[in-house]
């Protein structure tokens, strides 16, 4: 009778112990969604590596090194300062305009000359309303009139799909760790 007892005074300590492992878990979720994710988590995770053209190159260059690179967009530096951005949007529409041709046309005739920009402190959630209100797939990133990195719609739906997927794991761990009831001990009010 005793080793009942104790066992189901451990399920409980258990089921116990559980849920106040959950409420902490929950606690620091939830204080990292007030933190909210910002752009240095996913430049923290990406890396540091820019690559970058001059408005006075052509934009057959930069096309060149979009296609080697299998990059979607490239920032257009000039004397250290962001002056532009091309994508592959500003690349068809110069092909557009030149009857399929792009010959000796330069970046800075093509490029968008006012792309979005953030910091690496922007939050994710500005981040998205940003881009998905002006059609934006790529955003430099600048801090201090430097430039941080590029983080591109593909990377923040990639982070907001793994956070989604970290706390699925979590809610999953708590729902299959969950105590299971069929002790009697935990079925009945303790009495006073």
């Amino acid at each position: 009778m005793l080793q009942q007892n104790t066992e189901g005074f451990g399920q409980v300590l258990k089921g116990k112990l559980l849920l106040f492992l959950v409420k902490i878990v929950g606690y620091i979720w939830n204080s990292l969604g007030e933190l909210a994710m910002k752009v240095s988590d996913i430049l923290r995770v990406k890396g540091n590596i820019l690559i970058t053209v001059r408005p006075d190159e052509t934009l057959a260059t930069a096309v060149q090194v979009m296609s080697e690179k299998d990059l979607g967009s490239l920032v257009v530096m000039d004397r250290g300062n962001l002056v532009g951005m091309l994508t592959f949007r500003e690349v068809m529409k110069s092909l557009a305009e030149n009857n399929g041709s792009i010959g000796t046309v330069l970046v800075g005739s093509s490029m968008d000359k006012e792309p979005l920009t953030c910091t690496s402190e922007t939050d994710m959630d500005e981040v998205r309303r940003m881009m998905l209100t002006n059609h934006a797939r790529y955003m430099p990133v600048i801090e201090n009139r430097v430039l941080m990195g590029v983080i591109s719609f593909y990377d923040v739906a990639k982070a907001v799909v793994d956070s989604q997927n970290f706390e699925n794991k979590m809610l999953k761990a708590y729902i299959r760790d969950w105590p299971d009831g069929d002790n009697k001990q935990e079925k009945e009010a303790p009495s006073l």
